[in-house]
Order: C-alpha cells, then structure tokens, then sequence
C-alpha cells in the first residue's frame, strides 16, 4: 500500500487535507496534486470578508507555508485542469494533453459559481469563488461606484457589508422579503436586514432573469422576472454554485448533484471523492448529503486519506460556519436548513449580542452566536448530541450562566 501512487484532483480544503492526513497516517508513496488555479491551497471564507475589504492580500489566504508544503513531499500539477477520467485504465487526462496515472485517485474538484444568462465574458458582470474573482471585484469598490448584488446568501450578504463599508452605494437584491431568512429565521435574519438599511444598503426582493448588455458590451443591468430593469454597471451574481464534474461525464462515474458517495467516500475501485463536490451516504439520513462547508471539506479529507489506507473513521464533527457582517460576528454550529424551531438562550437579538438555538424533528440541530463566542461553545454539544428539544427548559439556566 505505500508504494501507490495517489492522485487528487483539487487543491482546495478537501484536497490538502488529503495530502496532509495521508503522510501523518504513515504513507510513504506518491502523490501528485492537480490544481487549475496556478497557486497552491488557499482559503476561501476570507474572500468574501478581510481581502475584499483589502486588509489581506494573497499571501495571507495560504492555507500552508511553502516549507510546510515540501515537508508533504508531493508533485504539484498547477495551473492544470483534469479534462476526462478513464476509471478503468486508472489515468487521469488534462487539459494540456498529458495524463497521471493512479492507484487511487481522490476528486477534489469542488464547485464553480453560477452565472446569470448572458453573462458569460461580459464586463462589469463578477462572481466571487477565486482569488482573481475577488481581485477584479474589490476593483473599483470605493466612494464613487455603485454595485447591484444578485442573491441574498451569505455571499452576498458579506460583500454588501463589505462593499458598503468602502462608501460603495449598494443594492441587495434577494428572492425573499428578509434575505437569509430561509437560512437563519426572521429574528436573527431581521436583525442582519436593519444592519443592512442603516449602513446603507438598499435591499430589493426579486428574482433575476438574465443580465443585460451595454452596447459596449458591458453591463448595463439586470431583468427580473416581473418584467422590472436594475440598471447597473457592476454585478456580483451570488446565485448558488455548479459541482464540478462535467470532466467525469464520460467515466462511469456516478454524478448527478455532484459524486454519489457511500459512506467514507468510495465511489468505484480506486475512486473516491471528497469536499464541496463530494455527495456522501449518510445512514441516519438514508440519503446522499452534499454539503458546501469548510469544515465538512476537512474532515472528507481526514476519512478517506484513513479509508485509503484501511484505518478506522474519525467520528463525525459538527459543521460549523462564521459570517462577518458589519459589527456581527456570526457563528454557527451544526446545520440551520429546515429547523422547524427557535429559542434564545441567552442575550437579546434586538441588541445584537445572543445565543440561540434551532430544532429539527424535537431536537436540537444548531446553534447559534452572534458576538457571543464563548457562551456559544456550550451549546455545540447539544448539536452534537441532538438533545431532545423537550429538554430545553431543563438546561436552559444552566447554558445562559456559562
């Protein structure tokens, strides 16, 4: 098993994690790293927060030194991009003609940004998923320029804090009355909306058809579906994401929503897949789970870099994400998406300074902070643990003296 040779696909979160979690479990073969992007791992959560608002620069997004880099001994393939799979020959084939072959190839491809119709190559028209997106964004971000955000996520909602906070004039539009109400409720999602307001934001409710061209070819605007025109000549579209898999289409593989996976992310003999694009089985859901989180890309990484070398899994951890709006720091634990239920723990949402937790099926699934980090911690083992939603009265004294 140590004289494999190992070949991931992305090097992401998931695809460092890989790398890293393979040599400290002992393996001593190969590995090749295939990059399209020509710079080594980076993280990408800041993009939308610290290096839009130009605070950091490149070099501060480097998931790992460069001498951390070597120490992992692999070849770095960067600046390519895997054109197509045969699964049954075992090689990989890129976009500049050539071809890796493997003994185990671990897919890190992640996903890549939607774009409205017409936008293709139009300038003035933004996504931000890389850090070149993010540098031709921030571009121009200043006092004298205007920016139309397509999309009320969490994207989009950080770079509007971000943008307006430059003295950029801005406008959120999202397809909800309360952007991220569907994600963290009206309460706390109403609280981000006034934020919104009194700095400046205008936030607009609509759903957009397609963007629209100068003459020029820049843009000029978005169309909605209710016939209504945005003008504007800069656009963020944060509209959700593609898994990147279109190179698999030929291979076998099983795609749909990203890469059906079972259990430690085993797709087909000396197959796996890990992060963003990754879709694992997940038993107590009795379904495949695709999740974009930074964590949940770490830990894919862990489990099959031990899968891959016949070590037992890690238990699984709980998902956790942060958000940066204005003078909110937001901190979740766990998964928010279809709670049916709601409590403060402690603190006031009003005052912008509280802990909460959500509810699925009676249970406890998330928790919530905002400017609250350490009474938050306290509740992240009820996540973990889904304690029962009828037990909340019980342990609610004793969580909000933490």
């Amino acid at each position: 098993m140590t004289e494999r040779h190992v070949v991931i696909v992305g090097t992401g979160a998931a695809g460092i994690s890989v790398l890293e979690n393979l040599r400290r479990c002992g393996f001593t073969g190969s590995v090749t790293m295939v990059g399209d992007e020509e710079t080594t791992p980076y993280d990408r959560p800041p993009l939308s927060k610290r290096f839009l608002t130009g605070e950091w620069e490149p070099e501060r997004l480097h998931l790992r030194s460069a001498e951390a880099l070597a120490e992992l001994a692999a070849t770095w393939l960067l600046g390519r991009r895997a054109s197509s799979l045969d699964a049954q020959a075992r090689r990989v084939f890129l976009d500049d003609g050539s071809a890796v072959s493997y003994d185990e190839l671990v897919v890190c491809t992640g996903v890549r940004s939607r774009r409205l119709p017409l936008s293709d190559q139009v300038d003035g028209a933004h996504v931000l998923r890389t850090v070149n997106d993010a540098l031709s964004l921030r571009d121009g971000l200043d006092d004298r320029s205007e920016l139309l955000i397509v999309g009320g996520g969490f994207l989009g909602a950080e770079t509007a804090a971000v943008a307006s906070s430059l003295g950029t004039r801005v406008t959120l539009l999202s397809s909800t009355v309360i952007p991220l109400a569907a994600a963290l409720g009206e309460d706390v999602a109403g609280l981000l909306a006034d934020r919104h307001r009194s700095n400046g934001v205008h936030l607009e409710q609509g759903r957009a058809q397609g963007v629209t061209v100068s003459p020029e070819g820049t843009a000029s605007g978005i169309t909605l579906d209710d016939g209504r025109h945005l003008p504007a000549e800069k656009i963020l579209m944060s509209v959700g994401s593609h898994p990147n898999v279109e190179w698999l289409e030929t291979s076998g593989i099983p795609i749909s929503d990203g890469i059906a996976c079972d259990e430690h992310g085993g797709v087909v003999p000396g197959v796996w897949a890990a992060g963003d694009v990754a879709a694992w089985w997940r038993p107590e859901a009795d379904r495949h789970v695709r999740l974009e989180h930074r964590t949940n890309a770490t830990e894919h990484g862990m489990n099959v870099a031990r899968a891959i070398l016949d070590q037992p899994a890690l238990p699984p951890s709980v998902p956790y994400v942060w958000s940066d709006q204005y003078d909110l720091k937001i901190q979740i634990h766990g998964l928010t998406a279809g709670a049916d239920s709601f409590e403060v723990i402690e603190g006031d949402v009003a005052d912008g300074r509280f802990t909460a937790v959500y509810g699925r099926q009676g249970r406890i699934c998330a928790a919530l902070g905002v400017n609250m980090m350490r009474p938050l911690r306290t509740l992240r083992p009820h996540v973990a643990e889904q304690t029962p939603w009828t037990e909340l009265d019980r342990l609610k004294p004793a969580l909000s003296l933490s």
